[in-house]
């Protein structure tokens, strides 16, 4: 039987890991390669570029915005709830939330330990 080279576990860690990560390298580049040179993949035609749309006036804020949002904050909110295909009627309110979750959490983690 043949002597191993060395009994050191980190000398044969470095060694596998070395191997380890060669290989998945090796596939990394075998993927890439792929993808180059795939046959199957459609050709990207050039998209023509789309006719900039018309700027839509943001219809003004009926009621008054709650207390620390500014109008302009409103009239972006309502922009991307447009964006969406929302109607401007169907925007009933715009609130801010209470925010006391990672609070709660907290307190609820502490009872745990407490009980």
């Amino acid at each position: 039987m043949s002597q191993p080279v060395t009994s050191n576990p980190l000398i044969i860690m470095l060694i596998n890991m070395t191997v380890v990560f060669l290989v998945l390298i090796a596939l990394g580049i075998v993927i890439n390669l792929i993808h180059k040179i795939d046959p199957t993949a459609k050709k990207e035609k050039a998209p023509a570029e789309p006719a900039a749309p018309a700027p839509t006036a943001v219809p003004s804020v009926t009621q008054s915005a709650p207390a620390g949002l500014s109008p302009e904050i409103v009239a972006v909110i309502a922009a991307a709830v447009a964006s969406y295909g929302y109607g401007m009627d169907q925007i009933r309110a715009i609130r801010p939330i209470a925010r006391d979750g990672w609070k709660q959490s907290g307190r609820n983690i502490v009872a745990e330990r407490l009980l």
